[in-house]
């Protein structure tokens, strides 16, 4: 029984990492997250042990590597003396939120509306509505209002264009050459 088990997860595992990647909406909605509409998830998102502990808004972009963690596995080592000592929250994440990549989310975190969280961040605490907030840890450093008149000021202008578009007037704006 012990080997069939064996076998069995070398078949699953590898399948359940391709479903992750290729399909990162199905994939979540199957391990539980409960998400709004307008969701995107980018490359592999770690969901953690209890994804169904994580409820996610509208109009949330969640980008490669992001990880999501519910509980405090340090815990394991009192169990001995306290068989039931158990650490766990949940995660919530408001709408029209922008997570960078590689950011780690912690337990208990809420995340407000209209938020931007830097690349690798480390978010230990609650972050407020209509803040960008970035670090290890985390702090809000600017209003998503500062924040978006610095994006009009630097914009090329470019973002309503998609796929080859995009690249071919990409490579006209910075002049590149193939």
């Amino acid at each position: 029984m012990r080997i069939w088990n064996r076998y069995l997860r070398m078949i699953v595992k590898p399948f359940f990492e391709i479903y992750r990647r290729l399909c990162p909406l199905k994939y979540a909605r199957f391990m539980g997250v409960n998400f709004g509409e307008n969701c995107h998830f980018y490359g592999p998102i770690d969901w953690g042990t209890e994804p169904w502990l994580i409820n996610i808004g509208n109009n949330v972009y969640i980008t490669n590597n992001c990880k999501f963690v519910n509980h405090d596995g340090g815990t394991l080592i009192f169990r001995k003396d306290i068989p039931d000592l158990e650490i766990t929250k949940p995660i919530t994440i408001g709408n029209d939120v922008y997570i960078g990549t590689d950011t780690f989310v912690m337990m208990g975190v809420n995340i407000g509306n209209n938020v931007v969280i830097g690349a690798r961040s480390l978010i230990t605490k609650d972050v407020p509505d209509n803040s960008v907030a970035a670090g290890h840890p985390a702090r809000v450093i600017k209003t998503t209002t500062e924040y978006l008149e610095k994006l009009k000021m630097e914009s090329i202008h470019l973002g309503h264009l998609k796929g080859k578009e995009k690249d071919d007037a990409l490579r006209e704006y910075y002049k590149y050459k193939k």
